[in-house]
């Protein structure tokens, strides 16, 4: 007899109504696999793409999806040497490479899976390993950001936005950042060195705030005009990392005199990249930021909370506890 586990499948592509809790089957675990009880998911701007149908052609309908788990080991396969059950781990399903998180058990490669930070509830580590991996391939090996430069982060209070303002300063760096007014004590309590109110011309508050040097790095986390801009508050040999899909033609040739590289990431997930953070989140050096908690039945709401942040005053992630 096949075991069952609850899930949140998405029937079709659209609105927050498209999801359905269900009972599925648990899938079987491989030689290098693991199968990990879930105590708790989060919400990304992916899974909203993904269910509005941004991404039809990856994702086979109907779908369990989702990227951030933070649980126990239960069940390893035969060839599994790096954990055993009782272990508490945390990871990022394979983006569109199977079955995802929103649902009380997982089977993941075990490559992907690092073990959950000592001092992180489930909740705190599921709302770090998407947007912590991205982060991480941003800044240190796409950025390659190093003590004493200065990086400008776009939406300084958002889910990645508060991970990359510690992880800049974690690694030696002058942080700028832009959110709205109500949030610049926020984001400086994160380790923002100066905050620009995310109405106002961005490009002239970063002159004016390096003394018309500009900045080394521009991290992008929200796309559109932060983007476009980006490159005329670059100093000499500044980079500019995207995590943002294209909408709009970009500003290359502001880019070009400013000796610019381009870094646009869709970040590929590894237990090396956990590995790093937790040794951060260890130290005391990050620490994810929750916005709002919500129950695995209610992740429809937990969507239109997280799509609609701004309007609900959210900083950081939504949540899931799943058990």
């Amino acid at each position: 007899m096949t075991d069952l586990m609850k899930a949140v499948v998405l029937t079709r592509f659209g609105g927050v109504d498209a999801f359905e809790l269900r009972d599925v089957p648990v899938a079987e675990v491989g030689p290098r696999q693991v199968r990990v009880r879930v105590h708790a998911t989060a919400v990304n701007p992916l899974d909203f793409q993904i269910r509005r149908g941004d991404y039809a052609d990856q994702v086979p309908l109907p779908a369990i999806i989702g990227h951030d788990i933070s649980g126990v080991v239960e069940e390893t396969g035969s060839h599994v040497t790096e954990f055993r059950a009782g272990d508490e781990v945390y990871y990022t399903p394979r983006i569109f490479g199977g079955p995802g998180s929103y649902a009380e058990q997982h089977v993941a490669d075990v490559d992907l899976v690092g073990r959950k930070p000592r001092n992180l509830s489930h909740l705190e580590a599921a709302s770090l390993t998407l947007v912590g991996g991205t982060v991480w391939e941003s800044l240190v090996t796409r950025a390659r950001l190093t003590v004493g430069e200065t990086i400008l982060v776009h939406g300084g209070a958002g889910g990645v936005g508060t991970i990359a303002i510690q992880v800049a300063k974690a690694m030696g760096a002058r942080v700028l950042t832009t959110a709205k007014t109500a949030d610049h004590e926020f984001v400086r309590s994160l380790g923002a060195d100066e905050t620009i109110d995310y109405t106002t011309d961005y490009v002239e508050a970063v002159a004016r705030t390096t003394g018309g040097q500009g900045v080394d790095v521009v991290y992008d986390t929200i796309g559109g005009d932060a983007l476009t801009r980006s490159p005329l508050t670059l100093a000499d040999a500044g980079r500019v990392v995207s995590i943002v899909d294209l909408a709009q033609p970009q500003n290359l040739i502001a880019a070009w005199d400013k000796n610019a590289a381009y870094h646009f990431v869709f970040t590929r997930q590894n237990r090396g990249k956990l590995d790093a953070l937790t040794a951060l989140v260890e130290r005391g050096l990050v620490k994810p930021v929750i916005g709002a908690t919500l129950p695995l039945d209610r992740l429809a709401e937990a969507h239109e909370i997280s799509e609609n942040r701004r309007a609900h005053g959210i900083r950081g992630k939504v949540a899931i506890e799943v058990a």
